[in-house]
C-alpha cells in the first residue's frame, strides 16, 4: 500500500489539532499515513494536546521544541529528517484534509513516475463557519511538464498552488532540500517551483483536496502588499539562482516576471488611501520597488498619475482629479489591459 508520511506544525494552534489529524487519520482509505506533529515550544496548551492525541493512536509521534525555531526550520525537520513514505504532505495544524484526498493525489503520483508533486483546490471557510461539502469526485487530471508550469508561474507572479493541497514524491523533496530560510512568507511557492524544475507537476480537476481555515490569525495577515512583493520577487530570484541554465530562455522569464510586479506595485501604489506620512511613505516603497524591477516604469502612465497626485496633495486632489488623475489612470488602464498576458494571447 502506498505510504504518505504527513508532517503537522504547530504554534499555538492546539485547539485545531483534532481535526487536523483526525481528517488524515479518519477519512482518508487507501494509503498508509504516519504523522509526525512538531510542536514548536507553543505557549498554549498545543504541546499536551498533541501528546494526548498521539497516546490515541500509533501512527501518530510528537516532537516538542525547547525553543521556538521558526516555522521554517520545523518544516525542513519534518519534510527532510523524518519523513520517510512514498509521498509527503505540510499539513498546517489549522488546516484540514478532504475525505479521499490522499488516495486520489497518489493515484496520479503513481500513475506518472515523472511528476513531483501533484494539487488540487482548497476550499476557504470562516473559523466557525458551517462546514461545506467537498467536491470529491476526480473529473480529470492534468500532468504538465515542469518548465512549462514553471512559465506561468513567472507569467502570473501569484502562488496558485494552496499548500494543504499538495502531495509530493518524498524522494524528489529530499533532493531538492528543504524550504528557503530567506522566504518566510513566499517559502511555499518558491517550493513548488523548485520542484517543478526538477520533474513534472500534476493537477487533480474538479475537486477539493482540503480546507483553508479563516481565523483572523492566519500568517498572511501579517503582511503588507509590499513585503508580500518582495518575498514574491525573492522567490522568483532564487529559482533563477539555482536553475536558471537549465531554464529554457531564462532571460526572458525574467523580464516576464520583473515587469509584472513592477506594475502590481504601481496599482497598489495608487490604491493606497491619502493620508499622513505613513501612507505617504508607503507609496514612496511602492513606487521605488516598481522602479527597482523595472526602470522604464518611469514612463508609465500609472507612475505618472501617482507622481502627479503626490505633488498636487490630498486637499487638492477631490477638486482636481477629474482634470488630472482622470485622464492618467484610463490611460494606465489601458495599458495595462495591453500589457496583460490574457490580453496578448497566452
Amino acid at each position: 500500500m502506498t505510504s504518505v508520511s504527513v508532517v503537522i506544525p504547530c504554534y499555538n494552534y492546539g485547539h485545531f489539532l483534532e481535526n487536523a489529524v483526525s481528517s488524515v487519520l479518519d477519512d482518508q482509505e487507501g494509503v498508509d499515513v504516519r504523522i509526525l506533529i512538531i510542536d514548536d515550544a507553543s505557549p498554549d496548551s498545543s504541546a499536551d494536546v498533541a501528546v494526548k492525541i498521539a497516546a490515541s493512536d500509533p501512527r501518530v509521534e510528537v516532537v516538542i521544541h525547547s525553543t521556538n525555531k521558526g516555522h521554517i526550520a520545523t518544516y525542513n525537520e519534518g519534510l527532510l529528517d523524518w519523513a520517510d513514505g512514498d509521498y509527503s504532505v505540510m499539513l498546517s495544524a489549522d488546516d484540514w484534509l478532504t475525505p479521499g484526498a490522499l488516495q486520489r493525489a497518489t493515484d496520479l503520483l503513481d500513475a506518472h513516475p515523472g511528476v513531483g508533486f501533484v494539487y488540487g483546490q482548497s476550499v476557504w471557510i470562516e473559523d466557525g463557519a458551517p462546514l461545506p461539502t467537498p467536491r470529491t469526485r476526480v473529473r480529470g487530471w492534468s500532468v504538465w511538464p515542469g518548465p512549462w508550469w514553471l512559465e506561468r508561474r513567472f507569467r502570473q507572479t501569484y502562488n496558485c498552488v494552496p499548500a494543504a493541497a499538495v502531495v509530493v514524491r518524498t524522494s524528489l523533496q529530499k533532493c531538492v532540500g528543504g524550504y528557503d530560510g530567506r522566504l518566510t512568507h513566499s517559502g511555499d511557492m518558491e517550493m513548488w517551483m523548485r520542484l517543478a524544475a526538477n520533474a513534472g507537476v500534476g493537477y487533480l480537476r474538479g475537486v477539493d483536496q482540503a480546507y483553508y481555515r479563516l481565523h483572523g490569525h492566519n500568517m498572511y495577515t501579517s503582511y503588507t502588499e509590499l513585503m508580500d512583493l518582495r518575498q514574491r520577487r525573492l522567490a522568483f530570484e532564487a529559482v533563477l539562482d539555482r536553475y536558471g541554465e537549465r531554464l529554457p530562455d531564462a532571460s526572458r522569464l525574467s523580464d516576464l516576471m520583473y515587469r509584472r510586479l513592477s506594475r502590481q506595485a504601481l496599482r497598489a501604489a495608487a490604491r493606497t488611501p491619502d493620508g499622513g506620512r505613513t501612507q505617504r511613505a508607503q507609496v514612496d516603497e511602492l513606487m521605488a520597488f516598481a522602479l527597482s524591477c523595472r526602470p522604464e516604469a518611469s514612463r508609465l502612465p500609472a507612475y505618472r498619475a501617482v507622481k502627479s497626485h503626490q505633488r498636487i496633495g490630498p486637499r487638492a486632489m477631490p477638486n482636481l482629479q477629474p482634470f488630472v488623475l482622470s485622464p492618467f489612470f484610463d490611460r494606465a488602464g489601458r495599458w495595462l489591459r495591453r500589457q496583460s498576458w490574457k490580453w496578448r494571447g497566452y
